[in-house]
């Protein structure tokens, strides 16, 4: 057996004994006490049960609007509008933006379901064409599609034919005061689709965060077909709304376009009767069209 020569002990004793280590004290995060447990199905099955519980929407909402990021270097906000908001399934939209104090239109964004029409009334303008975005405009608002509404605050069915995963996470976020760390411990539900029949590649369409603590949904992220996430949904905190809780704020991201879009509802009512006629803009005469191809 090979001994080991006293000088090299001698080198290891400042290790064995903890001389070379030194110990701080850090903040201990805060972890909420009691965490739920879920299934991936047993999200699933929530977010179908709130899915079936909402035929049409009718919300009296106040818009917070804001352009720019790092890309453009800037950001610009926008002065808060008041509004409302209809909804009714499959897919028709109708966004009313209002002037403050002159309570006149300052937009109106309506949709069948397969084609849109977007009023701009301080340019006499009205701009039409598929829900889609085909050619996108240099003015990121102008982009506004009904989709982006109605698959941010009605939860999409998730068919037996869709692929979920579930994953855990932990968020952080520290309290402004204490610059203490808070840990949120949250449910990633990620639904992918095959690229194509024959295809092993599996394509992400969306992924909801669920918090750990309350089982609700705070973020929503919806991926185009390149697979980036082109609509990011923050979901404010759950009130009392008509019959149905609901979040009291939705923050709408485009983090590709660099525009985001405060919702704060005021007023919400679930599955009041909606006509054809109010997802239909009435135009004054002599407006002038761009139509998008």
């Amino acid at each position: 057996m090979r001994h080991l020569s006293p000088k090299f002990v001698l080198c290891l004793l400042p290790l064995l004994s903890g001389c070379l280590m030194h110990t701080r004290k850090v903040q201990k995060a805060i972890v909420p006490p009691v965490l739920m447990e879920a299934t991936a199905d047993q999200l699933v099955q929530r977010v179908n049960q709130v899915n079936g519980a909402i035929d049409s929407l009718t919300a009296t909402v106040d818009f917070q609007a804001s352009v720019g990021g790092s890309a453009k270097g800037s950001i610009t906000d926008y002065t808060s509008l008041s509004g409302f908001i209809l909804l009714r399934k499959p897919e028709m939209v109708n966004v009313l933006g209002l002037v403050p104090v002159l309570r006149t239109h300052a937009f109106e964004l309506a949709s069948d379901g397969t084609s849109f029409e977007l009023y701009i009334p301080s340019q006499n303008k009205v701009i039409e064409g598929t829900n889609a975005v085909t050619t996108p405009s240099s003015k990121p608002l102008e982009n506004l599609r009904p989709a982006i509404f109605f698959n941010s605050m009605i939860p999409a069915h998730i068919s037996p034919e869709e692929l979920v995963t579930l994953t855990k996470a932990n968020t952080k976020s520290e309290d402004p005061v204490t610059h203490q760390t808070r840990i949120l411990p949250e449910y990633e539900l990620t639904i992918v689709r095959r690229r194509s029949a024959t295809s092993q590649e599996l394509v992400p369409e969306r992924v909801i965060h669920f918090s750990r603590v309350t089982l609700r949904p705070f973020e929503l992220d919806l991926y185009d077909a390149a697979g980036s996430v082109d609509t990011e949904a923050e979901y404010g905190p759950f009130v009392s709304f008509d019959t149905i809780m609901y979040p009291s704020t939705i923050t709408i991201k485009r983090p590709l376009e660099e525009y985001q879009i405060v919702i704060t509802i005021e007023k919400l009512t679930v599955n009041a009767p909606l006509t054809d006629a109010q997802f239909e803009l009435k135009l004054p005469e002599g407006v002038q069209v761009q139509k998008l191809h």
